[in-house]
Parts: C-alpha cells; structure tokens; sequence
C-alpha cells in the first residue's frame, strides 16, 4: 500500500481500492494482550499443580485475588495445552461364557446381594443363593455389612447342608472377586463363573428371584431390627421352598421338583404336559426330551 502511494502519488483510500483491501484492515493496529499476565500465572501455576483442572485453577486463582471468568481461564487452559491426561480405568474384559444346560442339582449356583432398608432409614444388604436348576433358595443372610469372608462362611454352611455345587455364578462385586474367594473356590474345586460387567441378565435365575423377593416379602414388610429381617426372610424362604409353586417347574414347589427329578433331564415337558410315563418309571426317556433345554426363568 505504502508503495503504490508513494510509487504513483496515488491517496491511501485509492490504493486500498485498487488493491482490494479495506482501510480499515489496513489501518488495524494490534491490541496488546490482555490475557498475558494472566495466562503467564495459570501456566505457572498448572506446573506448580499438574493433576489440577481448569476449574480448580480457576478457584485458586480468584482466592488469589484474580477476578476472571471461569470460561476465559478454559479458554487459556486449552490454548496452552494444559488439559489434564486422565487415567483410563483398567477394566478385566471377559469373553462371554456359553450357559451350561442344566440337567441336574447342584450343577450351578447363582448367588448375588439385594439391598433393602430399616424403619431408622439403616440399610441392609441381603445375600442370596439358589440352586439354577431346581430353583431352590439356599440361603438368605441379610447384614449391615457381608464381606467376603462372611459369604464364604455362608456357602460353607450350605454346603454342608446341600452337597458341593460344580460352579457358582456371580457378578464381578468385590465380595465375589476378592484373593480370598478366589482361593476359597480353588481348595474346594468349585469353578466360579463372573458374568460380563453390565450384564445383569447373563446370572437371570438369581435376578428372576429377586423380582419375586422384592414383590412378595421385602415390599409387603416393615423391618423394625436386623433380627426381624433375620425371621422374615427365614419364613418366607421355607415357604418359596415348600409352599409356593413355581411356573416353569409345573407349578411345583422348588423341593417336590428336588425331590422328583433326581437323574431326570426333562423339566419342561414332564411338568408342563401330561404322559403316559410317570417321572420314577423306567420308561426309556426319548433321545429328543434328554437335548431339551433347562426350564425357563419365569416367577
């Protein structure tokens, strides 16, 4: 611009005519920059505080007697390349496990925790344990607190009451997870299967029945002490075993169908459709019955 002005005589306003630049570009002079003092002290203090965010920067910098808005400190935040490297979670991937057809007793456990409450507001946690293929509750512990060790205790009990399961499905809780379940399992050859994080339905039998224990007791109840949750829930699963009949068991109670399909591989069709045979008769059992799969998750 200079040179045509002073090349050809020609005026400022001709020149930025001629070669298409507004005069007002032309006549910008650059404002000095506000932010460096300020951009000078985050960065300072962002070493000083590496693991520290823009908005925790942004709070020491005002108890220092900054007055800035917090959208202008991200603004430097980012141009300075301050932005914090967070740490991804280590998560254990799993490959979902193909489920086992169930054809007998103790051939798989599923164990999980319910939580409920007290009339003081107290909490409540609920440890249960059931049979995948007869259905049968085989413990209800409920506690303040059930560690690992205490669910061990539990299963030892119910082991001794009901013979030793071949696996035990569970999610991945800590209580199932831990050094000393791991090696609780592994004296006792009892292979543990821990389903797919966020997969509730991957262990459906034991979800299944905590819809029915909600429904059924936990809702119905008002505990005033851990020991009325104690007789509760002792009562309710004598009648869940003995007294209440289950849909996909033919409407049998968990320990008729214990009782009676002892080394019988077709739960569906014995219990849901009438024949000829009788579940102790010896009868040859049909090559298409025993590929049938277990009895399905209903309440």
């Amino acid at each position: 611009m200079a040179f045509v002005s002073a090349e050809f005589g020609e005026s400022e306003r001709t020149a930025c005519k001629l070669l298409g630049v507004d005069r007002s570009s032309y006549r910008y002079e650059p404002r000095p920059d506000r932010n460096a003092e300020l951009r000078e002290e985050l960065v300072q203090l962002a070493r000083q505080k590496p693991r520290f965010g823009y908005r925790r920067l942004h709070a020491i910098l005002e108890r220092r007697g900054q007055v800035v808005n917090v959208k202008r400190v991200y603004r430097l935040y980012v141009e300075a390349g301050l932005a914090v490297r967070r740490r991804r979670r280590k998560r254990l991937v799993r490959d979902p496990l193909a489920s086992a057809r169930l054809t007998r007793p103790n051939q798989e456990w599923a164990m999980d925790f319910i939580v409920d409450g007290l009339a003081n507001g107290r909490m409540v946690r609920i440890l249960s344990v059931m049979d995948a293929f007869t259905r049968e509750c085989l413990a209800l512990e409920p506690d303040v607190s059930l560690g690992s060790g205490r669910v061990t205790r539990v299963l030892d009990a119910v082991i001794a009451e009901h013979g030793r399961p071949e696996s035990l499905r569970s999610d991945n809780g800590p209580e199932f997870c831990s050094r000393r379940m791991l090696g609780w399992a592994e004296e006792r050859k009892i292979a543990l299967v821990h389903i797919q994080p966020g997969r509730p339905m991957q262990n459906g039998h034991v979800e299944s029945f905590h819809g029915r224990l909600r429904d059924e007791c936990l809702n119905v109840h008002w505990f005033r002490t851990l020991n009325d949750v104690r007789v509760t829930l002792a009562g309710w699963r004598r009648e869940y075993n003995c007294e209440r009949p289950h849909s996909s068991l033919g409407y049998r109670t968990p320990d008729e169908f214990r009782r009676a399909t002892t080394g019988y591989a077709d739960v569906e069709t014995a219990s849901r459709f009438p024949h000829p045979h009788s579940l102790g008769g010896d009868e040859n059992i049909s090559e298409l019955n025993l590929n049938r799969e277990a009895p399905v998750m209903n309440g």
